[in-house]
């Protein structure tokens, strides 16, 4: 099916409504879930319930009767699958077959249920016991400089597991701890923390009840965040504006029907979310922003004695500096240069800035597709700009809201999940367990990887994910991986990362979030944060899928215990493992401002608030106020236009959470089958020569690596072309499928996040 053109049709549907049921129907039949599954949904993202292990939407005081999106839903069935990938399962395929199959195949044989370890001279996975891999691995990472171990973690492990594990690596003696987020949200971390002193979003949910306008900016909602478009739907059906950019045109930015409004599932019509859609071109979002500003300055100073003014320039002088060297770079901003680096029409951008002036409460809402690029952090600075012009963070219906992927990717950092030792709780380990912790920064995602390429990454330990899959550079980093002496991943089912196996590995399999943790004092709670910066409990109600199943905290408690042993008598594995509460103690004595009383708290309906200074309009800046900045580019991108130079766009299908692939179903872009695919507009086809259904490779255009190291041709083969409704100059095709083209040294310029988003690469006729 892979090498196969793919059934292309306009989806005539919109976003939700039976489609979405089907959808839901079509994962439930493929994963094989018992029908009983299908009542765990019940709970989902409910109080009492067990929190999504999806996306980072909060879970509402006051839920839905079906408080689950199709994404969600997925995600869940497609855990309680009757399938199980047992040590038998695994002795039938030499690992080298497994790797093979990729990763739609190895999820579909099942849950893992043993632990289980590669052994090099079979090239299989066999049966271990948890004793057995504790044992091993605590002494194979005692032999080893900890410097050169490396613990990942995904976004899904909830925050009892992360303080943990953060802890566990610092106890041990580095501060190697990247995760998900150097993958995908960094860029805001840095440069939204750069701007306003918050690292993470400003917003609340009650601000979606008086906004009036909403700039929705490279995010995906129908296909990443479905739950957010039951808000949207309301904001614009109480006379809310919402202005898009982004290059596709989604149609979960565009119509959506409520699934749980019989009127509308039967004879009511779609509702419109779209007021102005702009069709950025890859990058894009600086010019176009700027011209939108641009607008807005001009409409301040064109208006009448008596007119109100258009900034808020109370707001500006108590609140901001930097407004003067920002207007300079708007003055000096030629429309022809706006309007080329952004792909839209200086009209575009002016009816924009008009609906932003007369808006009197805005919000921006973004996704990757503003940051994965080189000057991303760039581009999160000149939304907040347009923002402060008007005095639009800190006041009620206002703010800056990232769209954060992953389950608990932002929980993780908050209690330490973090390379940088400055964001680390030092004194607090010190004060509460005598723990003195190292002083040297750990590395982030490409630093490691530039590790195991290099060969100092010696060791590898992964919470959840599927990291060698997820990454740029597939190639120069596949080859590398399986020179690391140790790789042990704590995983539900089996993919791509775990068939690149160490000299010694090990597969620990885990519970997923839908099942019931009973430890020594019972059945056990969770919690995660959501992007709303609410921390909410959460517990499970389903029988494990297998009896020697442990949780993900009962083995990072284990691997602790195995590789420091007594050395830390402060450090209490076995009664943290017998009861989470007490590691929710720590975890408030820790942080004690913002987690107090986690305990008495975690279960109030909605979660509690862990609080945001910039909300509030203190801004823990450098300057102590708001920042605007001055961008240096217009385009986000790392490079310009050459001829023959596109640049890609790397996207998640309706039927992918991350790396997990449901299905070859793209519903809500008309698109099935193969994912092997790259979306072209049809003029810029015609001008290279190119029909649908030729098959073409993309070649990384990405120019010299830095120091001008000589590196071999990063390309992606067998390419079906798919006429799509695109900006000029801009392709689209799948993540993880075109990760090849991504050099890992081709990233944000703050956060080293991969450039995914902006690709440049040159199409080749095969």
């Amino acid at each position: 099916m892979a090498g196969d053109l793919p059934t292309s049709k306009r989806y005539r549907g919109a976003t939700g409504g039976w489609g979405s049921v089907e959808g839901i129907a079509r994962v439930e039949l493929t994963a094989r879930a018992s029908p009983s599954a299908l009542l765990t949904l019940k709970d989902q993202n409910k109080p009492g319930g067990y929190m999504c292990a999806s996306c980072a939407w909060t879970k509402p005081e006051d839920p839905l009767a079906f408080e689950f999106c199709e994404n969600g839903a997925k995600a869940t069935l497609w855990d309680l699958t009757r399938d199980r990938c047992t040590p038998e399962v695994l002795a039938q395929h030499t690992v080298t077959e497994l790797r093979a199959m990729g990763d739609y195949a190895l999820e579909m044989l099942g849950r893992l249920t043993e632990p289980v370890r590669y052994n090099p001279a079979t090239d299989r996975y066999e049966r271990a016991d948890w004793n057995t891999a504790f044992a091993e691995i605590g002494a194979q990472l005692r032999s080893v400089d900890p410097q050169s171990v490396t613990f990942y973690a995904s976004g899904k492990a909830a925050l009892e597991p992360s303080y943990l594990y953060a802890l566990f690596a610092r106890a041990y003696g580095h501060n190697n701890l990247p995760d998900s987020s150097n993958m995908c949200h960094e860029t805001t971390s840095v440069g939204l923390k750069k701007v306003i002193g918050s690292s993470v979003g400003t917003c609340q949910m009650e601000d979606f009840d008086h906004v009036d306008a909403i700039f929705y900016l490279g995010q995906n909602p129908g296909t990443n965040s479905p739950r957010i478009l039951h808000p949207l739907k309301s904001a614009v059906e109480r006379g809310c504006k919402i202005i898009v950019f982004n290059p596709l045109k989604e149609k979960g930015l565009r119509e959506f029907v409520d699934p749980q409004n019989p009127v509308q599932m039967t004879v009511g019509n779609p509702t419109k979310l779209d007021h102005q859609y702009c069709q950025v071109r890859s990058g894009g979002d600086i010019a176009a922003l700027m011209g939108v500003c641009k607008h807005v300055i001009a409409m301040e100073r064109a208006r009448g004695p008596n007119d109100p003014a258009v900034l808020d320039h109370a707001f500006i002088a108590q609140h901001t500096t930097g407004l003067d060297d920002f207007m300079a770079t708007l003055d000096a901003a030629d429309w022809a240069d706006l309007e080329r680096a952004s792909g839209l029409a200086r009209a575009e951008m002016e009816a924009a800035g008009r609906c932003y002036a007369q808006a009197k409460n805005v919000m921006g809402i973004y996704g990757m597709g503003l940051t994965q690029h080189v000057h991303g952090s760039q581009a999160i600075g000149m939304l907040v700009n347009l923002l402060l012009l008007r005095g639009n963070i800190g006041r009620k219906g206002t703010g800056c809201s990232p769209i954060r992927g992953h389950s608990n990717v932002q929980g993780q950092r908050t209690v330490g999940i973090t390379e940088k030792v400055h964001l680390a709780p030092v004194e607090k380990y010190r004060e509460l367990f005598d723990l003195e912790t190292p002083e040297r920064d750990g590395h982030n995602t490409v630093a490691f990887l530039e590790a195991v390429c290099d060969g100092s990454a010696k060791a590898f330990i992964g919470l959840g994910g599927n990291l060698a899959n997820a990454v740029p550079d597939h190639v120069r980093v596949h080859e590398a991986w399986r020179n690391m002496e140790l790789t042990v991943h704590v995983a539900t089912k089996l993919n791509t990362t775990h068939c690149l196996p160490g000299q010694a590995s090990w597969i620990l399999p885990c519970l997923v979030r839908a099942e019931i943790d009973e430890q020594a004092s019972g059945h056990q709670w969770v919690s995660m944060e959501d992007s709303f910066s609410h921390i909410s409990g959460s517990r499970a109600y389903r029988t494990p899928a297998s009896d020697p199943l442990l949780s993900e905290t009962a083995i990072v408690c284990g691997l602790a215990k195995a590789t420091l042993g007594a050395r830390h008598p402060k450090l209490t594995w076995d009664a943290w493992q017998a009861d989470y509460s007490r590691i929710r103690d720590a975890i408030a004595a820790t942080y004690p401002d913002e987690f107090a009383d986690m305990n008495g708290r975690m279960t109030t309906p909605g979660g509690f608030f862990r609080g945001n200074a910039a909300r509030e309009r203190v801004w823990k800046t450098q300057s102590g106020k708001a920042e605007f900045t001055a961008p240096t580019v217009l385009n986000a991108c790392g490079v310009g236009d050459a001829e023959g130079r596109f640049h890609l766009v790397t996207l998640r299908s309706n039927d992918q959470f991350n790396t997990t692939i449901y299905g070859h179903d793209d519903r809500l872009r008309g698109l099935s089958g193969s994912r092997m695919i790259v979306l072209m507009k049809p003029s810029d086809m015609q001008a290279a020569g190119l029909a649908e259904g030729d098959t073409i490779a993309l070649v990384t255009d990405a120019g010299d690596a830095p120091g001008g190291a000589v590196e071999a041709q990063r390309k992606v083969a067998g390419l079906k072309v798919v006429p799509y409704d695109l900006p000029t100059g801009t392709l689209a095709g799948y993540f993880p499928e075109l990760n090849p083209l991504v050099p890992l040294w081709y990233h944000e310029e703050l956060s080293q996040t991969p450039a995914s988003k902006g690709v440049p690469v040159r199409i080749e006729r095969t």
